[in-house]
């Protein structure tokens, strides 16, 4: 009786280890945040939704310079972590007025190589963080482990 137990014992902490080994958490900057900046699961990294605050907390009053911001926001996350914009293969974009979906289109794809857009849902929401027109949460392939 006590090997079955132990034995079982043995496979539910090798299957608890094997079920964060290769999980990775990446702190927000700002600990005050209730969410990590991203999350890396074996050689994926989720991107947690970037918003179009500035380093100040200040959003733009249009969607084309929030959009810029977003697109830097996202690209200094990325790199704080050992990824640039080229390892990103899917994107959401939230974003609160559809109708200003092609105005973020033209941002959007000024921060991309010619050729290497990432794949991409977009909708309209009601109502983003800190009142921010988008948000854009993106996944990201880490070569480098």
């Amino acid at each position: 009786m006590n090997f079955v137990k132990l034995t079982l014992m043995c496979l539910i902490m090798s299957l608890s280890a094997t079920a964060t080994a290769g999980l990775k958490r990446y702190p927000h900057p700002n600990p005050d945040m209730p969410f990590s900046l991203a999350t890396q699961v074996d050689n994926i990294v989720y991107l947690s939704g970037q918003i179009a605050a500035d380093e100040h907390g200040q959003l733009a009053d249009n969607i084309t310079e929030q959009s810029h911001q977003v697109m830097k926001n996202i690209k200094s996350a990325l790199n704080s972590i050992g990824l640039d914009m080229e390892d990103i293969f899917k994107c959401t974009v939230m974003i609160d007025d559809i109708a200003q979906w092609p105005d973020f289109n033209k941002v959007y794809v000024q921060y991309f190589s010619k050729g290497a857009l990432p794949a991409r849902s977009a909708f309209g929401v009601d109502g983003l963080a800190m009142g921010s027109m988008l948000e854009v949460e993106c996944m990201a392939h880490k070569r480098r482990m």
